[in-house]
């Protein structure tokens, strides 16, 4: 078993910037992935399995719906709070930022903005403790882009909607006690509704054979001819805009998550290189070698204050759809360019479970795909700068 090493890196003094709040909460979280996450995380990516036992450590440590207020259960923290525990999370592994992350901004956060007075007091409380933990349903198999053109449906029955469809690449979904479901009634209007495990004709198949997030519980939501009773619609918004709020919170998570695998990678390969000894002397002595380094810490560092700022327009409500894009797309983008970077200057060994490099890399394959893809979220910005839509 690998002890955790890791210490953090802020190259152009960004702690200056955060409360000694954020500071505690961060730290908080960072000793809790050394303690818990890094000491089994490898043997659960090999095994594919999610280590569920780490459910209540997660609670505990705040990262289900950190921001929620206190008197739904939630810690009432800010949006800065909110994402330096993702970044310390992805720093143990994307899996489990993914677990919270569904649970906070997937989950917990519709509920709490689109759900009424009831369903925020019995479903909320419960998510925060982790006594319930949620998935999220809106990529369906035809339609991941392209989320409107659903086919999943709901057909008003008097007291209750019949809900047939599937959606696909549902992370938490093998495990999870209730889902948001997003489908189309019968005026082809979007509607979110709450749905519960028990509930006749809810299944949820587990996808194998992953190469990537192996350490996450990822399935599909199966709908056939699903009672759902009218108290489960969640009613203060509907149409697309709903589930792209939802996203808009969830790709902010992932923006402050993709710095922590970055961190992560960039620290072991440092560390490596300082102790690497080819040819008579350090790989760290040599030009190639630091130029690496130098490009990583770099982009680091740029990502930090990126989101940083984001940061604070997010708890100011002032950050946009399209901010949130660009700053999802770049901090993924670098963490996946610093994985490879650093893989190599591990060599041979940078491919084997010793180190977290190649488990990084092969997650932030799916964490530029997810929640936007790579793409997708370059037209998001050329179409905020150009006023263009490029999608149709």
């Amino acid at each position: 078993m690998a002890e955790d090493l890791y210490q953090s890196h802020d190259y152009f003094y960004m702690d200056e910037l955060l409360t000694e709040e954020h500071k505690l909460i961060r730290n908080a979280a960072r000793e809790w992935v050394k303690r818990e996450v890094s000491p089994i995380i490898e043997d659960a990516c090999q095994k594919a399995e999610f280590p569920k036992n780490i459910l209540p450590g997660l609670a505990e440590i705040g990262a289900f719906g950190p921001y929620i207020p206190t008197e739904y259960g939630g810690a009432g923290l800010d949006q800065i709070s909110y994402g330096l525990i993702m970044q310390e999370l992805e720093r143990g592994d994307s899996g489990i930022r993914s677990t919270a992350s569904v649970q906070s901004s997937l989950v917990m956060f519709p509920i709490w903005k689109y759900g009424n007075e009831d369903q925020k007091k019995k479903y909320l409380p419960k998510l925060a403790d982790g006594s319930l933990i949620g998935c999220f349903g809106l990529t369906e198999p035809d339609y991941g882009s392209n989320p409107g053109g659903m086919k999943t449906n709901i057909k008003d029955k008097g007291n209750h909607f019949i809900l047939n469809g599937s959606k696909m690449w549902i992370s938490n979904s093998p495990f999870a006690d209730i889902a948001i479901v997003w489908a189309k009634d019968e005026s082809n209007r979007i509607k979110g509704l709450i749905v519960e495990r028990e509930m006749d004709g809810f299944t949820t198949p587990e996808t194998h054979g992953k190469w990537s997030l192996r350490a996450s519980a990822t399935g599909e939501l199966v709908f056939d001819n699903v009672k759902v009773p009218k108290e489960n619609i969640l009613p203060n918004k509907d149409g697309l805009g709903a589930p792209l709020g939802c996203l808009d919170s969830a790709r902010y998570g992932i923006a402050w998550g993709a710095i922590g695998a970055a961190m992560d990678c960039y620290d072991t390969a440092l560390r490596y290189a300082k102790e690497r000894i080819q040819f008579g002397k350090p790989i760290a002595s040599f030009q190639l070698q630091q130029r690496k380094l130098a490009k990583m810490i770099t982009e680091i560092t740029k990502a930090q204050f990126l989101t940083w700022r984001l940061g604070v327009l997010k708890s100011e409500n002032r950050a946009t759809s399209a901010q949130i894009s660009m700053c999802k797309r770049n901090n993924v983008e670098i963490a996946l360019k610093i994985a490879r970077e650093a893989r190599q200057i591990l060599g041979a060994m940078g491919i084997t479970g010793e180190y977290s490099i190649m488990r990084h890399m092969m997650n932030l394959e799916s964490v530029i795909t997810y929640e936007g893809t790579h793409d997708i979220h370059l037209l998001i910005t050329g179409m905020d700068i150009t006023g263009e839509n490029a999608f149709k």
